[in-house]
């Protein structure tokens, strides 16, 4: 090899998210700032260069491009070796990227950053007011990707040419903007445009778009407004009018909307913002955030929300977004605007220019429409905080399609997820990347737009799966999709246990790598059981390699099906029977029903018809909402068990762990004593009988489902009790739809952790079926030697 005293040439190999993201300039300056000569590229492994020069600078460029990189770039790994000279000259170049084999990750869509948002409001800036204003450290990326290395020609924004002021910019090492490849302009950039309609031209364009826009929000009209990773329904949120038309259009029944506000103070003034929720608000990824509200004010329309004392929350995160609220020196307008997706109830948000004109007709007044095309649906992201932690609801924009790091390596593969809150997995070696959120697999048309999902995701990752993942229960969507597909491409099909799949979510999240099991806590509606039941109060000793049910709800049936899960006083009375307490005119669960559907149900009861056995946690919630007279119909999935938790959070402060006597509100763990090895059974009769009492005794709804709330922490500690006495297992996950109830996460995290417990709580994927395909992927597709 070629050498001379002092100096030194290395190839360097940069791999995590290094696209799309100025890592390229930055490899650049770094080289310039230290005198270094040489070369850098992107290609499908992610960033290459070759640094030539003295030798302790070269060492310092190896350290510093993994420890220093730029704003919204991941550096996975840095590796570089030594090379021989080649004396090229005084000069560092970026060149252009290359293919070839390997893997790169892309970044998410980012929030629009404070420089470009200063330079939007400079009437001095060549990009004042310019809709699509971006840079290298944000905008969009991940919707706009069709295909690696991270170049212009492979994003939608190639049917536009760079002017020769954006070209400069984008040349410049020095600029902002050097090797953006969204950069545009007014002069090239796309162009926004305004219609009331198929028929309408759209002659209004850009400045006079957004003008027009505004005029039509502050007058109360439906505008479908095409974002980043889709089109949203919006309208003014302190207008009750516009809120319930749009609503009304929508058929959204009472679900609540999210809304927009135009800043930080506006938020704070309606809701109450802790430093977690206001990082997140902030930050780059700029999701929902779930908050409580304050005292009602005529800035919020009570239809925003009905019922709710929680609101979802997010600041602009696009140049539109900021032009819709107004800019400075603009004329009053609404500060909080209702947005929420585009689409009719049930179908996947509109992507497409010509589709949002006919499948939003009826829903939109006008359409505030642009010529960049989305390549990737991307719903927005919804997260609460939990103890002072993140937790995700919806993991969509902003997240997506950034990986999980995995624990143990898996064969290349995919796992399709469930049927509610659909997310699927494409997972290789020690990644797993989880799609955006793609909604109930309901219709042909969310259907259609999963298939396409699993097509950009899998390419995009350079995963080929050798192995289809699927859930157990015979009748999902996405399990036929998967026996289908896996029939079509010859790949072998495997079916994993739903709620065994929520266990492994929140044991690969945490970085566990199955060696030691856990006590999993699988709480949630709906999940196929091996003996054909419907579970979902499940403990299960698990690792990757399998479960043993050690525990579970006591089963009642479930009158009809989903006519239970939609009339929660069905199921109610259900439990009521099963509880061997009548069915009194004075509970609130009984008076929902009429004389003769009580006679009817009671009939379907006692004969068993249509009345599949079911120890769901969360039908149980469902049941004591009713009861106590919270909600006895559901417009909305999980609608009573959120309102039977907003309830208990009106009755009083402090957490659930405290000690307090909770009235005979306690489960009776039991065992079948004709066989020791079966599981536990947790009997929620003396909890229902005690909430009867209360209830007939005149006791406040709040008051009932708050000390529900204890008892469901009281089981929680005691069955993780009993299982380390008889197994020495010390960490328990806690895992599935339920614990989106942040009251119930705080409680048994409290108890369990003052227990000595090691407590895995979920900060990285959704608790609720949005993660389910993740467990999937680990459980089956893990690397066997």
């Amino acid at each position: 090899m070629k050498r001379t005293p002092g100096r030194e040439r290395r190839h360097v190999t940069v791999t995590g998210v290094v696209q799309g993201v100025g890592f390229r300039p930055f490899v650049y300056t770094l080289a310039e700032e230290l005198g270094l000569t040489g070369w850098v590229t992107n290609n499908a492994r992610g960033v290459e260069a070759e640094v030539e020069g003295p030798a302790a600078d070269v060492e310092t460029f190896c350290v510093r491009i993994g420890t220093r990189p730029p704003p919204l770039a991941v550096v996975e790994s840095v590796e570089h070796r030594a090379v021989p000279l080649e004396n090229d000259g005084s000069v560092f170049t970026i060149r252009p990227s290359s293919g070839g084999p390997g893997r790169t990750l892309v970044s998410p869509d980012t929030a629009t950053c404070d420089a470009c948002l200063g330079e939007l409001a400079d009437p001095a800036d060549r990009r004042y007011r310019h809709p699509f204003i971006t840079c290298t450290h944000c905008g969009p990326r991940f919707t706009i990707v069709t295909s690696l290395p991270y170049d212009r020609d492979r994003t939608t924004m190639a049917g536009f040419p760079m002017c020769a002021d954006c070209a400069r910019e984008y040349t410049d090492p020095a600029d902002r903007r050097f090797h953006a490849q969204p950069i545009a302009c007014p002069a090239c950039g796309p162009r926004l445009t305004l219609r009331t309609g198929p028929g309408d031209p759209g002659e209004l364009r850009d400045a006079r778009a957004i003008t027009e826009a505004r005029r039509l929000l502050a007058e109360g009209a439906v505008l479908a407004v095409k974002g980043i990773g889709g089109y949203h329904l919006a309208c003014d949120a302190g207008d009750p009018a516009a809120v319930r038309t749009l609503r009304k259009r929508k058929n959204r029944g009472g679900k609540p909307f999210a809304v927009l506000a135009d800043s930080l103070e506006t938020v704070r003034r309606l809701a109450h913002v802790g430093p977690e929720e206001r990082e997140l608000l902030l930050g780059p990824r700029k999701p929902v955030v779930l908050l409580r509200r304050r005292a009602a004010s005529g800035e919020i329309a009570a239809g925003v929300a009905p019922g709710s004392p929680d609101l979802g929350f997010m600041l602009p995160y696009t140049p539109v977004h900021r032009l819709l609220l107004g800019l400075p020196g603009d004329p009053p307008g609404p500060a909080v605007l209702v947005m929420t997706s585009g689409n009719r109830s049930g179908e996947p948000i509109v992507t497409d220019d010509a589709e949002a004109l006919t499948r939003l007709a009826g829903l939109a007044d006008a359409w505030l429409a642009h010529d960049r095309p989305i390549h990737v649906p991307c719903d927005d992201s919804v997260v609460r905080v939990c103890a002072g932690a993140e937790l995700p609801v919806r993991r969509s924009r902003g997240y997506a399609p950034f990986p999980i790091a995995l624990p143990v390596p898996v064969v290349p593969a995919l796992a399709v997820g469930g049927d509610l809150k659909n997310t699927f997995c494409a997972g290789d070696g020690r990644y797993a990347w989880l799609s955006a959120h793609v909604g109930d697999m309901d219709d042909l048309a969310t259907l259609n737009a999963f298939e396409r999902a699993t097509g950009h995701l899998t390419d995009l990752t350079a995963v080929e799966p050798r192995l289809l993942i699927t859930d157990r229960h015979p009748g999902y969507r996405s399990t036929q999709w998967a026996r289908r597909a896996a029939e079509a491409r010859g790949l072998p099909l495997r079916r994993v246990q739903h709620h065994h799949a929520h266990v492994a979510s929140a044991m690969a999240e945490h970085g566990l790598d199955g060696s030691a099991p856990v006590i999993g806590i699988a709480f949630d509606g709906t999940g196929y059981g091996d003996d054909g039941a419907v579970w979902g109060g499940e403990v299960l000793l698990a690792d990757y390699d399998g479960y043993r049910r050690f525990a579970h709800l006591g089963y009642t049936a479930l009158p009809g099906g989903d006519a239970a899960v939609r009339n929660p006083y069905r199921m109610a009375l259900s439990h009521l029977r099963t509880a061997g307490l009548p069915w009194s005119d004075e509970l609130p669960c009984a008076a929902a029903a009429t004389p003769e559907e009580r006679r009817l149900l009671e009939r379907q009861l006692e004969r068993g018809f249509n009345c599949v056995p079911t120890s769901s946690m969360g039908r149980l919630f469902d049941a004591v909402s009713s009861l106590a007279g919270v909600c006895h119909r559901v417009e909305y999935e999980a609608q009573a068990a959120m309102e039977l938790e907003n309830a208990a959070l009106d009755d009083l402060a402090g957490p659930l762990g405290d000690d307090e006597r909770n009235d005979g509100y306690r489960f009776m763990l039991r065992t079948v004593l004709q066989d020791p090895e079966a599981p536990l059974i947790a009997d929620p009769a003396p909890v229902l009988a005690a909430a009867v009492a209360d209830v007939r005794a005149g006791v406040t709804a709040g008051r009932v489902a708050r000390r529900f709330h204890r008892a469901v922490v009281a089981l929680v500690q005691e069955v993780c009790t009993v299982a380390r006495e008889r197994t020495g297992i010390r960490t328990v996950a806690l895992s599935g739809g339920v614990f989106c109830n942040a009251l119930l996460t705080e409680g048994c995290g409290a108890v369990l952790e003052r227990d000595g417990f090691t407590v895995l709580r979920h900060h990285r994927v959704p608790p609720n079926d949005g993660g389910l395909a993740l467990g999937q992927l680990i459980v089956a597709a893990r690397a066997r030697d």
